[in-house]
């Protein structure tokens, strides 16, 4: 019987949309693999409030017989957020912490440089687990292998060799749902000004051991014992990135090396805290503070999501630079899945390979949109064709083409053609996406621009 769901899920994987009137294809695993040049993917489903089953696909490294398994380390990327949030709020159920006193009170090595928007409203730890605490920086490139890597001080100060901005309030405290991994950097140093401990020796001795999480770190840069063991990064070409991975000193935000196995013994505990079951972590009120939505869709650290009817939803997602990853589970049914890639493409592979597990386990939610094609003039399909550009990413760039009367569009980072189908005159949609592409023009009636989804404008460029 679970071999038979293995298969089921290993064959049915499920794209964000499909044609009304048209029998929906389930994908098989290893041919959406090579479809998105993701050359490792490793997966572990939850079901019963218990892991039912772990399994790797592909390679760790495209061009090498390293077999992912499911003692493949992947970087977790933004899943380090909730993992270092629990370790936080050990410390509140402690009384070292509190959840809405100002953190400046705590934080020792360095303190949030006040200004007008502090006087204001001060920065406090629920603030800065919920994305709320008006903070900078929203993310991290990390550090090639060529690179100096600085330490948690310099980029908390963005000064060299950091990347990054310097952190600090640029709107008021508590005003916004802003999401903010400077503001997780800002964790990270108050646990050690805490503890006086590293902060990868907190988490290990406080989170990592206690759940029997084995198989993850939060080292960076990964020791040589544990470098034999984990996935190389690759662009969304398929192609290994230069020093195989990025070193994050902002361990707190993008630091975890992990196993779905590993995250999956995490969301389970989290579940079973929230009912009473296993509070090896946390308290049951504190486990339900982190299920509770605060100014926005964030509980304290995780991604909370109640759309389908009273059954909360929680998660969260990560993006490092050649690893995509997401983590899913259900407080009420005791289901779950988390799937780890080694790929700057695996975010729309992740969601099909999800989509096809909610369809097996029977979720409630991750199912298909079906979407009705209007009929549009072939000849006018032409003023569509052109390369577009997003303004904040440069080499983010969407070209659009004519082939045999369809419209075909390609991610140029992406390595990636997909065919565009029309909802109206100027909206089209794609099979593999949620996002869809609408078409703008100016004054005059000509195209000028895209958007990709509600908010991201791409202007045409040629």
């Amino acid at each position: 019987m679970l071999d038979q769901r293995i298969n089921a899920v290993e064959n049915g994987l499920l794209t964000a949309n499909f044609v009304n009137g048209v029998e929906q294809p389930s994908g098989n695993l290893i041919d959406r693999m090579e479809f998105y040049h993701v050359p490792g993917v490793s997966i572990s489903v939850i079901n019963h409030s218990q892991i039912e089953w772990s399994k790797g696909y592909g390679v760790g490294e495209a061009g090498l017989d390293s077999k992912v398994t499911t003692g493949t380390l992947f970087q977790a990327a933004s899943i380090s957020k909730p993992v270092a949030a629990i370790a936080a709020l050990e410390l509140v159920e402690q009384g070292k912490l509190d959840l809405d006193g100002e953190v400046n009170q705590w934080l020792s090595s360095w303190k949030i440089p006040e200004n007008e928007y502090t006087q204001k409203s001060k920065v406090t730890l629920r603030r800065i687990l919920s994305h709320t605490a008006g903070l900078t920086v929203h993310g991290f490139p990390g550090y090639s292998s060529s690179e100096t890597v600085p330490t948690l001080l310099q980029v908390l100060k963005g000064e060299h060799p950091a990347n990054t901005d310097p952190i600090q309030v640029n709107i008021e405290p508590g005003s916004i749902n802003r999401y903010s991994g400077g503001g997780y950097t800002v964790v990270q140093q108050l646990l050690e000004d805490i503890t006086g401990k590293p902060f990868q020796e907190f988490l290990k001795n406080t989170v990592l051991e206690k759940l029997s999480m084995n198989d993850s770190t939060f080292e960076q840069p990964l020791a040589n014992l544990n470098q034999n063991r984990a996935a190389t990064a690759h662009n969304g070409a398929g192609f290994p990135i230069p020093g195989k991975w990025h070193t994050y000193p902002e361990k707190a935000a993008a630091g975890l090396w992990t196993t779905p196995t590993d995250l999956a013994r995490f969301l389970i505990e989290i579940m079973q805290s929230s009912i009473g079951l296993s509070n090896k972590l946390l308290s049951v009120g504190m486990a339900n503070e982190m299920l509770t939505p605060q100014n926005g869709n964030f509980g304290l650290g995780l991604e909370i999501n109640k759309d389908a009817g009273e059954i909360c939803r929680f998660g969260h997602g990560g993006s490092n630079q050649g690893f995509r990853c997401y983590m899913v589970a259900y407080k009420e049914t005791g289901q779950g899945a988390v799937v780890m890639t080694n790929s700057d493409n695996g975010d729309m592979l992740i969601m099909e390979i999800i989509r096809g597990i909610a369809h097996i386990y029977g979720w409630a939610d991750f199912h298909p949109e079906e979407k009705t094609i209007v009929q549009v003039n072939p000849d006018t399909l032409t003023q569509f064709a052109g390369k577009y550009q997003l303004a904040d990413w440069p080499e983010f760039v969407i070209q659009v083409q004519v082939d045999n009367s369809r419209l075909v569009a390609e991610n140029i980072p992406a390595a990636l053609r997909y065919e565009l189908y029309p909802e109206s005159k100027n909206k089209y949609f794609a099979l593999e996406t949620e996002l869809t592409i609408e078409f703008t023009q100016d004054d005059h009636g000509s195209v000028n621009a895209l958007m990709l989804g509600p908010n991201m404008k791409m202007e045409k460029i040629k």
